[in-house]
C-alpha cells in the first residue's frame, strides 16, 4: 500500500485493512523493543499476504486512570504515530481511551476490536502485554481468546542489552541529560518538535543566532544543558540543501542573564547566521550532553564557553558524519 490509513473506530475499518496481522501497545518513543514487535508484524504479514495493523491508544491509560502517575511521553501523539507509520504498517488504530472503555473485560476488548473491528488471523505482541479491565488480560488469555475466537498468538520474548528496552528507561536516561543511553535504547536520537518564535534575540547579539522552539513543541525536554544535535527543518522537502544541519542545541533559563525566563529549547546551526527559520516547523534531534548549564560571571565569560560549546558540538557530529 502507497500510504497507511490512520483511524480511530475499529467499526470503520477500511475493507482493505481485513483481514489482517496486528499488534498492540502504548508505544511510547517507539523504541527498538517496540520495533522488534512491529518487524515482526511486518515479516508475518509477509508470508501471510495480509496487511498489518498496529493497534494503540490515545491519551495514554495511565493518564485516564491513574492522572498523578501519568509519564511525560517521550513521543507524544503525532509523534509516535508518525514512527509508526514510519515502521512500514498499513493501517494504525488509535483509540480513544477513556474510562467506560476501561472497563471492557479482555474478551470484550479482543472481540471487538481484533476480531470484529479487524478480523486479525495472527496477534504479535511482547510477553509483557496486559490488557482489559484493570489489566487483567495476559498472553495467555490472549491464546486463550485465540483459540475460541480464531487467530494465533506470536509472543516475542524482552529484548535488550543489559537492560531491557523499556519506554521507563528511556524517560530515565533524558531527565538524567544522557541523551547517548537514550538514543541506544530508542534506536535513534531523541528529538523535539515545534515551531520556531522569536526569544530575546540574545543569541544573535552574541553571534550565535538560535532558533527557539514554542512552549508547546512535543516531545520529552532532557535535563537543562548544552547538546550536539541536529536541526531538520521539516517544512522543506527531503533532499533539499539546508534541511537538516549540525546544531549545539542549549536547554534552560539563561541563568547568565538574572531573569525570570521559562525553560526553552534554542538551536544555534553551526556557522550559519544567514537563516530564517521564524514560524517554520522543525526537529530538533540530541546526540550528546556537552556540559550541563551555568552562570557565568560576565558576558565574555559566557562568550568562552559558548565558543568552545561550538567547537565540541562539530567535532561530536563530524565524527558521526564520517564515521
Amino acid at each position: 500500500m502507497s500510504s497507511v490509513h490512520r483511524f480511530t473506530d475499529p467499526a470503520a475499518t477500511p475493507a482493505e485493512l481485513r483481514p489482517c496481522v496486528l499488534t498492540m501497545g502504548n508505544f511510547d518513543g517507539v523504541h527498538r523493543g517496540h520495533r522488534a514487535v512491529l518487524q515482526q508484524l511486518l515479516e508475518t504479514g509477509a508470508e501471510l499476504d495480509l496487511p498489518t495493523v498496529a493497534v494503540t491508544f490515545e491519551p495514554h491509560p495511565v493518564a485516564v486512570l491513574h492522572p498523578e502517575r501519568a509519564p511525560e511521553l517521550i513521543a507524544p501523539g503525532t509523534l509516535r504515530d508518525d514512527l509508526l507509520e514510519a515502521t512500514g504498517i498499513d493501517g494504525l488504530l488509535v483509540l480513544p481511551f477513556t474510562a467506560e472503555f476501561a472497563r471492557q473485560t479482555p474478551e470484550e476488548f479482543v472481540r471487538r476490536t481484533f476480531v470484529d473491528g479487524l478480523d486479525a488471523h495472527v496477534v504479535v505482541v511482547g510477553v509483557d502485554t496486559r490488557f482489559g479491565y484493570r489489566n487483567s488480560g495476559d498472553v495467555d488469555t490472549l491464546r486463550e481468546l485465540g483459540a475460541t475466537l480464531g487467530f494465533e498468538v506470536v509472543a516475542l520474548q524482552d529484548l535488550g542489552e543489559g537492560e531491557r528496552w523499556s519506554s521507563t528507561s528511556v524517560r530515565r536516561a533524558l531527565r538524567e541529560g544522557d541523551v547517548a543511553a537514550a538514543a541506544r535504547v530508542l534506536g535513534r536520537p531523541h528529538r523535539v518538535v515545534g515551531t520556531v518564535v522569536h526569544g530575546h534575540h540574545r543569541g544573535r547579539e552574541l553571534g550565535y543566532p538560535t532558533a527557539n522552539l514554542s512552549p508547546d513543541s512535543e516531545g520529552l525536554v532532557p535535563a537543562e544543558g548544552v547538546y550536539a544535535g541536529w536541526l531538520t527543518r521539516l517544512d522543506l522537502a527531503e533532499g533539499e540543501p539546508d534541511r537538516t544541519m549540525p546544531a549545539a542545541v542549549s536547554i534552560g533559563t539563561n541563568p547568565t542573564f538574572d531573569t525570570e525566563d521559562r525553560r526553552t529549547v534554542e538551536a544555534y546551526v553551526l556557522d550559519r547566521d544567514d537563516l530564517d527559520l521564524y514560524d517554520e516547523r522543525v526537529m530538533v534531534e540530541f546526540v550528546e550532553h556537552i556540559r550541563p548549564t551555568l552562570r557565568f560571571d560576565s558576558i565574555d565569560d559566557l562568550m568562552v564557553a559558548m565558543a568552545k560549546d561550538v567547537e565540541q558540538c562539530r567535532s561530536v557530529l563530524t565524527q558521526i558524519v564520517h564515521s
